[in-house]
């Protein structure tokens, strides 16, 4: 992550994949990811791409343990995913 607003203790990062850009929100929490206003599960119904969203989270043991939220614009659902990945 690029930052940490010091106020809301959320740190932030962008991530860009193609013509996609997410901006991303993490903080302490109890787990949920939410893109656009939505859960992630409804906003990317194909399970490859959710899989995309959370594979980072898993793979530095912070399933659980964190809120996620993510603004993501431009592009095709592929690499919106590809985005938030980053």
């Amino acid at each position: 992550m690029s930052k940490v607003d010091q106020k809301t203790g959320e740190a932030m990062g962008t991530g860009r994949r193609k013509t996609s850009v997410a901006q991303v929100r993490v903080k302490a929490g109890s787990g949920n990811v939410t893109i656009n206003g939505r859960p992630f599960e409804e906003y990317f119904l194909i399970p490859q791409h959710q899989k995309a969203v959370t594979d980072t989270l898993e793979a530095n043991n912070l399933t659980g343990t964190v809120d996620v939220r993510i603004k993501v614009v431009g592009g095709g659902v592929t690499g919106q995913a590809g985005a938030c990945k980053m």
